[in-house]
């Protein structure tokens, strides 16, 4: 396992040469594919134990696996949804949506663009929902937390900056933020500032907090040369209260481990001072959801621990993320996305993205490809800014 973004390969006459990193377009696609895919291998064991994984499964889940339930459509606490069998969850449905609203601005966003062209998608787009089985508008499968969006802005005609304020603090705007790191790839910090004003809209405290260091993280993972080690540190390196404590925490104890099953126990026990929901996933603590600055998502530092475990293998953190449990379908989509990030669409097994586009009824790489051409142009506006920029502060500091 490695994070090297550089392959050695020989040529015809036996000489070692640097293949070159991956593209902009690769990382793109190995970001979302990546997290498309985390999502659907996760989506089957949310919520259950990693000793509740092992009895069901007969063992560590090593790929796709069916529901956890056959009666799916009437088994509690699932459903009606179809999870398992290659589906994606609501993590890769706001993801996609995400994408949606940048083709539209072709510009970075904030949390106008959300309330301008993200809530009307999801009230009134029917589209092909994967664990539903049918074409319904995304509301009718998004969680509360993100229905949340739409009564605020929607109904309640908040403002969006402020509309996340009173709402469920989860991982909910965490988990969609991957394309913002892609717009903002090499950029960790600007990253973490328009994750955190998108954020504005859908959530607050350490839930908002987390959406603008996983789109930090994978800003980072894009940039040349860089490592599971390299994304983690610029994680703590913006990432603030509770959160940072608690990523530190867990990059802590994985340093000590380089296979996730003996580090299932001890990244758990390095997250739950900081994690609000409390040893029984079902069954949440009393300050849990609640606005803190002590507290942290669990799914976030779980991805990165898991990443550095792995050090940026994309299976391995992503089944590690699986095996893990509790919420395990957005951590596997955060790892996923990180680490298709720093390798490039290529480390995305092919035998899981295809079943997973077929079994889910999506096109997998045409977001992905999208995102990268406006990522270019949104890039090349920057250019133009600071240009301007650099001769309104010349003319007006002159020489010294």
């Amino acid at each position: 396992m490695t994070t090297e973004t550089t392959e050695t390969t020989k040529s015809a006459d036996g000489a070692a040469s640097a293949a070159a990193p991956p593209t902009l377009e690769e990382r793109a696609a190995g970001c979302l594919v990546g997290a498309a895919v985390g999502d659907a291998l996760g989506g089957p064991v949310e919520g259950w134990s990693p000793e509740q994984i092992t009895e069901r499964h007969g063992g560590r889940v090593h790929g796709i696996v069916g529901p956890w339930y056959e009666n799916w459509r009437t088994a509690r606490p699932l459903a009606p949804y179809h999870k398992g069998d290659g589906h994606v969850t609501d993590d890769t449905l706001m993801t996609h949506a995400l994408v949606r609203v940048y083709e539209q601005v072709r510009d970075h966003l904030d949390a106008h663009a959300i309330a301008d062209h993200l809530v009307p998608d999801l009230i009134s787009n029917p589209r092909w929902i994967p664990e539903l089985e049918a074409e319904a508008l995304p509301l009718h499968r998004i969680f509360l937390a993100e229905k949340w969006i739409v009564t605020r802005i929607h109904y309640a005609h908040a403002d969006p900056r402020e509309a996340g304020n009173g709402n469920i603090v989860n991982c909910g705007a965490a988990m969609y933020m991957a394309p913002v790191g892609i717009v903002n790839a090499g950029n960790p910090a600007a990253a973490y500032a328009e994750a955190v004003d998108i954020a504005g809209a859908h959530q607050s405290s350490y839930g908002r907090e987390a959406a603008g260091v996983f789109a930090a993280a994978v800003a980072a993972a894009c940039a040349p040369g860089a490592s599971a080690a390299s994304v983690v540190d610029t994680a703590l390196s913006l990432a603030k209260d509770g959160t940072r404590e608690a990523i530190a925490a867990v990059a802590e104890a994985a340093s000590g481990h380089r296979e996730y099953e003996p580090a299932l126990g001890p990244l758990r026990a390095a997250v739950a001072p900081y994690d609000s929901v409390g040893p029984d996933y079902r069954a949440p603590s009393l300050g849990a959801r609640r606005p803190s600055r002590l507290h942290s998502i669990e799914e976030l530092p779980i991805a990165l621990g898991m990443l550095l475990i792995a050090d940026g293998d994309y299976p391995a953190a992503v089944l590690g993320a699986v095996n893990y449990g509790r919420d395990c379908d957005s951590t596997a989509t955060m790892a996923g996305a990180i680490a298709g990030a720093l390798g490039g669409g290529s480390v995305v097994p092919p035998a899981w993205s295809e079943r997973v586009a077929e079994a889910s009824r999506l096109d997998l790489y045409g977001p992905p490809a999208a995102l990268a051409e406006v990522a270019r142009e949104v890039f090349a506006r920057d250019l133009a800014r600071r240009r301007l920029h650099e001769a309104a502060f010349s003319a007006i500091a002159g020489p010294r």
